[in-house]
């Protein structure tokens, strides 16, 4: 396995050894590890000492199930703190399978306004992957699904791309990195927290990847791993959530739009309400029934990487039959649908188009048109010049690039109180105060409000893994560590955070999951040992938050929530600094 190293400066590359230290790291693991070793803590993100760093997870290009992702981190443009983000994408595989453990973008060339491809491909003859740079001018300024074709025709159908569109070479606080579905889509996104900036920052457009001759994934322990493998497809097989033609292969993660709004904790127009009157037009039933309604036929979802049995992935169709785009998320769908006050689900899927097209997180682009309603610089529900505000951003003008700072930033500029954000990252489509141990991930979280950093909806919304009371503050400061933890092992391990939903009610499968690892590595990992493992990834991410500034005051959730009660249930977030700090204090 190799480290590699791109030196943007001189624009050339360096292949080492993995340390002793990151051999049975993955994912997640490797990259706050290598981010919390190696990157100052007080850099500036965008600046020449801040790296942007690539890791695919532990089981990432074998056989196991749902398990092509691969993790970005850096310091985060947008929060200040460590960031990391992962996406699914035949990427994640080709990177594994060339025996890179990690790679590191560092430094950053003097001349400014050019930009490079890194082009990775294995060298047969020397037994070791090999880089070369390119130019990237014919691509820079432009829309990435008028681009994508072009890479490929470039390197050839065979290639997996990542890239940053517009918004990373704006430099905005909502920029993600964008990876091919199977497609060939620009629509898979590491895309929180302006990691997009930060690529973009070192002037590096695309990494292609071919993995031609590559020798794949070394096993350890091939039964082993093949017995883990069994168990866990098994399991996301049996579970109602993730088995084929389930609830998420069925109606998409968008199967959680009337979930929420039932439950009272869908934010609706800018966090003013838990329950949308629109809810029904834009949630997964819908999306299915409009599909089979336009293409004439039911049309389940598909998979966004190899491998993935639970393929969540939609795609929506225009009136004539025509493609619109793929995916609309739930995240996206609420934040560019409720939160907005928009019911149409072709104004939200042109927008879902849009924020692929230059790069965007759907979640904070979303956030931000709400704060600008809230703001008056257009109504609540009006979708057309929603679409018309991300056109903004897309072509860099003063009011986008406002917006392009990100739902913070916005509130700042437009003078708005409710500003729905943590650590300067927006909220994703669960309200804290319905559903209070989401509330206490998103204030303590190491990542800034983020849902995928601890998910007790499974537990308070979905009665998975147990049953909990989304409404009581009690118990939710253990709930959420335990939560945190875990997923922090999950997101080392290459497996999508929907595995979780299986794991999670049987047994046997999360058994599966820590053989798959042990297999692959030649560890002896007990169940008991992911959350320790887990605990020890977000130990290290806090030191980095601490050194940059970012310690317990800002883990809390926004002034408005405490005192304005949220209709239906007419709650407030009522969870203790105390107990807040208790996450973190008792981890």
């Amino acid at each position: 396995m190799w480290i590699l190293r791109l030196n943007m400066n001189d624009r050339t590359y360096r292949l080492s050894e993995v340390p002793e230290a990151y051999k049975n790291l993955g994912g997640r693991g490797t990259t706050s590890t290598i981010v919390h070793d190696e990157v100052p803590p007080l850099c500036h993100p965008l600046g020449p000492n801040n790296k942007l760093v690539f890791a695919p997870g532990i089981v990432t290009g074998t056989a196991a199930p749902t398990s092509a992702r691969v993790s970005a981190g850096a310091k985060s443009w947008l929060t200040g703190g460590i960031k990391e983000s992962n996406a699914g994408s035949s990427w994640a595989s080709y990177f594994a399978n060339m025996q890179i453990k990690a790679l590191i973008v560092e430094g950053q060339p003097m001349e400014k306004g050019k930009y490079w491809i890194t082009h990775l491909t294995w060298d047969d003859k020397a037994g070791k992957p090999k880089a070369e740079f390119l130019p990237a001018d014919p691509y820079t300024g432009k829309d990435l699904y008028e681009v994508f074709p072009k890479v490929y025709e470039q390197f050839g159908t065979r290639a997996a791309i990542a890239g940053c569109g517009v918004a990373g070479e704006y430099g905005y606080g909502n920029s993600g990195i964008a990876f091919n579905d199977l497609g060939k889509r620009p629509s898979r996104y590491s895309g929180r927290g302006g990691l997009g900036a930060v690529m973009a920052s070192r002037r590096l457009k695309f990494i292609v990847l071919d993995s031609k001759g590559a020798p794949g994934v070394p096993i350890a322990n091939q039964g082993l791993f093949d017995q883990g493998a069994k168990k866990l497809a098994e399991a996301l097989r049996e579970h109602a959530i993730t088995k084929p033609k389930g609830g998420l292969n069925t109606y998409g993660t968008a199967v959680l739009v009337n979930i929420m709004n039932e439950a009272g904790g869908l934010p609706t127009r800018n966090f003013s309400s838990g329950r949308f009157e629109g809810a029904a037009k834009i949630a997964g039933e819908a999306i299915f029934e409009g599909v089979k309604n336009r293409l004439g036929k039911e049309v389940y979802n598909h998979a966004c990487s190899p491998g993935c049995i639970i393929q969540c992935s939609n795609t929506w169709y225009k009136t004539d039959g025509t493609e619109h785009t793929s995916c609309v998320e739930y995240e996206s769908d609420w934040a560019l649908g409720a939160n907005c006050g928009i019911d149409s689900l072709d104004d939200v899927a042109e927008m879902v188009r849009l924020c692929n097209a230059y790069g965007l997180d759907t979640i904070e682009t979303g956030t931000a048109l709400a704060v600008a309603m809230e703001a008056g610089v257009i109504p609540f529900g009006d979708g057309k010049k929603a679409i018309q505000l991300v056109h903004e951003m897309g072509k860099g003008t003063p009011m986008g690039r406002i917006l392009g700072g990100g739902t913070d930033f916005a509130g700042r500029a437009f003078g708005v109180t409710r500003v729905p954000t943590v650590k300067r990252q927006s909220m994703p489509a669960y309200e804290p105060r319905a559903v209070k141990g989401m509330g206490v991930t998103y204030a303590t979280t190491t990542m800034g409000a983020d849902h995928t950093a601890g998910y007790t909806i499974a537990p308070e919304i979905l009665s998975v893994g147990g049953k909990v009371d989304p409404l009581s503050p009690e118990g939710k400061a253990a709930l959420s560590r335990g939560f945190q933890a875990t997923t922090a092992f999950i997101d080392s391990t290459g497996h999508c955070l929907f595995i979780a939903f299986a794991i999670l009610d049987i047994a046997s499968g999360f058994e599966g999951m820590m053989e798959e690892c042990n297999g692959v590595l030649g560890t002896n990992w007990k169940s008991e040992d992911a959350a320790k493992i887990g605990g020890e990834i977000l130990r290290k991410e806090r030191a980095f938050n601490e050194a940059a500034g970012i310690g317990k005051e800002e883990d809390r959730i926004p002034e408005f929530m405490k005192y304005e009660p949220l209709p239906p249930h007419n709650q407030v977030f009522d969870v203790s600094d105390k107990v807040l700090d208790s996450v973190y204090g008792e981890l």
